[in-house]
């Protein structure tokens, strides 16, 4: 086997595995969107898209940001950041500036870090939902983002499929295209032997 087949056979290898990572990969991303409820867990962290600058230049807009949720929503101290469900059920990721603290409950003071001001309402400790603990991906909200919408999911479904489903075709195509050579080699040879 000459060098550009080989070249050529592992190239092919390559691209079959890497379409067929990726759509298992985005399959895995859907299924999994789909039982959280939206919001996929890796190793009993939430991931969570940042919508907002509000926590620039820490956490920058369009990142994807791991949350540890459970456990005591009554724990945290000045400085630890939050994500806290506001009354409209938009949730929020800001730091917590003072822990306010009387006999029935405790109530937390946020700003964000490129906020002015303080929010306006403190916020309970049961409308805490987790706590940042610093891994952020940049960017990477953006996309997902657009493959938890109907049309994003449609489309990494989709697309994966179909270049799977044409690379197939070609592969067949010129696997078949081989053989007929090699079958016209053969009779080319047979002819000339019986002459």
């Amino acid at each position: 086997m000459n060098k550009k087949k080989v070249i050529k056979k592992w190239i092919n290898q390559i691209v079959t595995s890497l379409l067929v990572l990726l759509l298992i990969g985005v399959a895995a991303l859907v299924v999994s969107n789909k039982i959280s409820g939206g919001e996929p867990t890796i190793f009993g962290y939430q991931l969570k898209t940042v919508l907002s600058g509000s926590m620039e230049p820490g956490i920058k807009t369009g990142s994807i940001i791991a949350v540890k949720t459970g456990g005591d929503m009554t724990r945290f101290k000045e400085g630890d950041v939050i994500t806290f469900m506001e009354e409209d059920e938009k949730l929020i990721t800001h730091r917590i500036t003072e822990v306010l603290k009387n006999e029935n409950q405790v109530m937390y003071k946020t700003k964000g870090d490129n906020n002015n001001t303080e929010d306006i309402n403190p916020v309970l400790a049961q409308n805490v939902v987790a706590e940042y603990r610093g891994l952020t991906i940049p960017y990477l909200g953006y996309f997902a983002d657009f493959a938890s919408s109907k049309n994003g999911t449609i489309i990494l479904m989709i697309v994966p499929g179909v270049l799977i489903f044409l690379y197939s075709i070609f592969s067949l195509w010129r696997t078949i295209s081989k053989i007929d050579i090699s079958n016209k080699t053969k009779d080319a040879i047979e002819e000339t032997k019986t002459n």
